[in-house]
């Protein structure tokens, strides 16, 4: 469990969250979790598959999340089933963090040009639909406002060698960002993404030459670093907060200063 200083000012004290693609103890989601729950938020948390669970179970216990349960968006029924278990169980939601990613390898790994009509689909449908899905079942369920934070990655805006296919799909995700944001913002809805920069984790390692990538990286920021999975947490952390009430809408870029050079 994530130890709570109760003299520390902890500003989700008493909200509620969903997590949704942590895979691992190297999860940019995990990260995230760990700083919502430091700052006094109650998680519920899910996993992939059967195979996942013994993977992301150990982390929730650490998490003290009461709420634990499966979740592919490809499966239908099973992201309606957590929603209904939050409403059932908590009978709100305060903000939620959308994950997830997936192209198949062989459309990931080859030109755009020469990518599938069902790969590209497969890939734009857990990639982003499922945020948008996500956002219509947490709507009703955020009465007194909410956030909601997705992750997204430079190589939306820029050509990055070997992002391939998920260029386009993350370019879409940060569109509907944007979009989502002007509609649920008279319900006092908050949308944003979360851009890092690259970062060691299970979804990365599908990336060909991932490692040149970091290297490339490292030497293009101003202080010659990489970022973290800590460092997006608190990044997270302030934007589910109230302190950040009057921003939506945005990209919030969280990669050591890389997306300013030239």
């Amino acid at each position: 469990m994530v130890a709570i200083d109760s003299e520390a000012k902890v500003p989700l004290d008493g909200k509620k969250g969903l997590i949704v693609g942590i895979a691992n103890e190297h999860s940019i989601a995990f990260g995230c979790a760990e700083a919502f729950r430091r700052a006094g938020a109650e998680l519920a948390i899910t996993y992939l598959n059967a195979k996942a669970e013994p993977f992301v179970r150990p982390l929730a216990e650490r998490l003290a999340s009461p709420i634990v349960a499966p979740c592919d968006v490809r499966e239908p029924g099973q992201l309606e089933a957590v929603f209904a278990r939050i409403r059932n169980d908590w009978g709100r939601l305060d903000f939620l963090l959308h994950s997830i990613a997936y192209a198949p390898r062989e459309d990931l790994h080859s030109r755009i040009t020469d990518c599938s009509q069902a790969g590209f689909n497969t890939a734009m449908d857990v990639s982003c639909h499922s945020f948008i899905r996500m956002a219509r079942l947490a709507e009703p369920l955020m009465t007194d406002g909410g956030c909601l934070l997705t992750v997204t990655f430079y190589g939306s805006e820029k050509v990055v060698a070997e992002y391939n296919l998920m260029g386009p799909v993350k370019a879409a995700l940060e569109s509907t960002v944007r979009y989502l944001a002007a509609e649920l913002g008279p319900k006092r809805v908050r949308v944003h993404a979360l851009s890092p920069g690259p970062l060691k984790t299970r979804a990365a390692s599908g990336i060909d030459r991932f490692d040149e990538l970091l290297e490339r990286t490292r030497a293009r920021t101003p202080e010659h670093q990489l970022v973290g999975i800590a460092d997006v947490g608190n990044v997270a952390t302030f934007l589910a907060s109230d302190a950040a009430a009057a921003l939506t809408g945005n990209i919030e870029y969280i990669d050591a200063g890389f997306h300013i050079l030239a």
